[in-house]
C-alpha cells in the first residue's frame, strides 16, 4: 500500500488526539502543576490506554461493548464520576508550591484506567476500526496499525498540551491567577464529559 492510502488515517488520528478533551485537559493541568518530566507517566498511560483501546476495537472487543449497552453505560458512569472528582480536585487547588508535599501527579495506571473508561475514546477508536479496516489484511493487523497510530499521535499531542500547561505555569505569578486557571481547567474537564452523554 502507498503512503497516500494511509494519509486519511494519519489525519484522522492527529485530529482525534489533538482536539481538546479530558486527556488533553488533564495533561495541561499536570504540566502546569508538576512539570513535563513528572507528567510523563500520566501521558504514557493515556497513550498506552488509547493504543490498547484502538487495538481492542479493531480486534472485536468494541463490538462486545456495543452489544452490551449496560456494560457501556456502567463504564461511562464510572469514568464520568472519576473525571468529575478530578475536576473538583483541580478546580479547588492553588499554586503548585502550596501543596508540594501533598500533591502528586496521576500515575501511569491511572492514565490507562481513565482512557479505558472514556466512551469518547471508544467511539473514536471504533470509528477508526470501521473506517480503515481496508488498510489491513485481518483484525490483528488492523489492531497493530491503529494501536501504533493512536499511541504515537497521543504521546505527541499530549506532550504539546503538557508543554502548554508548563508555559502557563511560568506565566502565572499570583495565587489568584492560579485559582482562575485551576477553575477553568476543572470546568473544561467537566465540559469534556458532556459529549459522552449526548
Amino acid at each position: 500500500m502507498s503512503s497516500a492510502e494511509f494519509s486519511p488515517l494519519i489525519l484522522f488520528v492527529i485530529v482525534s488526539t489533538i482536539t481538546p478533551g479530558g486527556a488533553t485537559t488533564l495533561a495541561t493541568a499536570s504540566g502546569a502543576h508538576f512539570g513535563y518530566r513528572r507528567s510523563i507517566p500520566l501521558m504514557a498511560g493515556f497513550a498506552v490506554g488509547l493504543a490498547s483501546m484502538a487495538a481492542s476495537a479493531a480486534a472485536g472487543l468494541g463490538s462486545v461493548l456495543l452489544a452490551l449497552p449496560s456494560l457501556l453505560l456502567a463504564m461511562k458512569a464510572i469514568g464520568s464520576l472519576y473525571l468529575l472528582w478530578l475536576a473538583w480536585k483541580i478546580g479547588r487547588s492553588g499554586p503548585p508550591h502550596l501543596q508540594a508535599n501533598l500533591a502528586k501527579p496521576t500515575s501511569f495506571l491511572g492514565g490507562v484506567w481513565l482512557l479505558w473508561h472514556n466512551p469518547k475514546g471508544w467511539a473514536m477508536t471504533l470509528g477508526a476500526a470501521a473506517s480503515f479496516a481496508a488498510l489491513a489484511g485481518n483484525p490483528f493487523q488492523l489492531g497493530a496499525l491503529l494501536g501504533c497510530a493512536f499511541g504515537i499521535a497521543a504521546i505527541l499531542s499530549l506532550s504539546l498540551w503538557c508543554a502548554a500547561g508548563l508555559l502557563l505555569a511560568r506565566l502565572l505569578e499570583t495565587e489568584m491567577q492560579w485559582r482562575v486557571l485551576n477553575v477553568l481547567l476543572g470546568v473544561l474537564l467537566v465540559i469534556s464529559i458532556v459529549p459522552m452523554w449526548l
